[in-house]
């Protein structure tokens, strides 16, 4: 077991592939002399050549592309865009090909590319630059979509990406770069869309992904200080999406917060709040609460990016709330 950053297991999960499969090769903007925006590509160029870390010019579409090509024809591509939101300019590769060509070509070609994206706010970044969209692509049939909150999980679920056969889109928040926690030395590839729960409690369920699942546990700490005990579900991946364990959970505890990272309006939460009413309804012994960021485009100032963004106070009040509302039904 070793202690390491949210960074560096990133790093080593692209290593490791990149020794194990020589089909595996590094492409996006940046990644190879400069090492990467966020460093985790540094040392790649000098340990693998140019011909497996590939630098690009500014072309989001086009080096997309060219990655979903590469695929076609059995390589494994990992692209790095350096920002979820510069994804956007890969839409079309992205949604109209990379997630549909297996099922347009009859299963005769698939796509195993792998997306990694950092997305998120708190960086005084500005609006255009701190975004989480991940609901994009996880509206999608035809993609898998992944958001790992733990060191542990970026490079089990990164090494599982880079292993599927499918294309899987990695989202990273850039506030969880610099986290550290224990990474087992022989860990293996997680299983895609299963969740974790983790820490079981019996009062509420608490459901979240990314860097809110990491509020989730601070939030789920301060609390037990007073006797809430706070089950807390970390979604890990969005598609496909774990219904079954959030179903169970909310039966077990009759009532849930949702915690997201990003607008209210149309998001994960949403999707997350129908699957309990669907699965777990009658188990409910309050309203569903949905905790996100505000519903604006994000401030460059720090004061106002902070209140844009959903805090660990937001996350204890709602559950607060939703515990009170329990009481008074009971």
């Amino acid at each position: 077991m070793s202690v390491i950053s949210y960074r560096q297991a990133l790093h080593d999960a692209l290593r490791e592939e990149m020794l194990r499969d020589d089909e595996v090769f590094l492409i996006g903007e940046e990644i190879g002399v400069f090492e990467g925006s966020y460093k985790i590509t540094a040392g790649m160029l000098a340990e693998f050549g140019p011909r497996r870390v590939r630098d690009t010019p500014i072309a989001e579409e086009g080096f997309t592309g060219a990655a979903i090509g590469a695929a076609m024809v059995g390589l494994r591509p990992v692209v790095e865009i350096m920002t979820i939101n510069f994804s956007l300019l890969a839409l079309d590769q992205i949604v109209n090909h990379a997630a549909k060509i297996y099922g347009m070509f009859g299963g005769q070609a698939r796509v195993p590319l792998v997306i990694r994206t950092p997305g998120g706010g708190g960086q005084q970044l500005g609006a255009t630059h701190s975004q989480n969209i991940e609901l994009y692509y996880a509206f999608v049939p035809g993609m898998k979509v992944v958001a790992p909150s733990t060191p542990a999980d970026a490079k089990a679920l990164l090494l599982a990406a880079i292993r599927d056969d499918d294309p899987v889109l990695v989202l990273e928040n850039l506030a969880l770069y610099n986290t550290t926690g224990d990474v087992p030395d022989d860990l293996e590839p997680a299983e895609i869309g299963r969740a974790r729960i983790s820490r079981e409690g019996a009062d509420i369920t608490v459901v979240s992904y990314s860097r809110m699942a990491t509020v989730a546990l601070r939030a789920a700490e301060q609390l037990a200080a007073e006797g809430i005990d706070v089950e807390v579900i970390d979604l890990r991946s969005l598609r496909p999406l774990d219904r079954p364990t959030i179903i169970a959970s909310v039966r077990k505890t009759g009532c849930a917060v949702i915690l997201e990272d990003d607008w209210l309006t149309y998001g994960i939460g949403a999707e997350i709040a129908a699957t309990i009413s669907d699965g777990a309804f009658d188990w409910l012994d309050a309203p569903v609460r949905r905790v996100a960021m505000a519903e604006v485009p994000m401030p460059y100032a720090k004061s106002l990016e902070a209140a844009a963004l959903p805090s660990l106070e937001d996350a204890v009040n709602a559950i607060r709330e939703t515990l009170d509302a329990v009481a008074l039904r009971r």
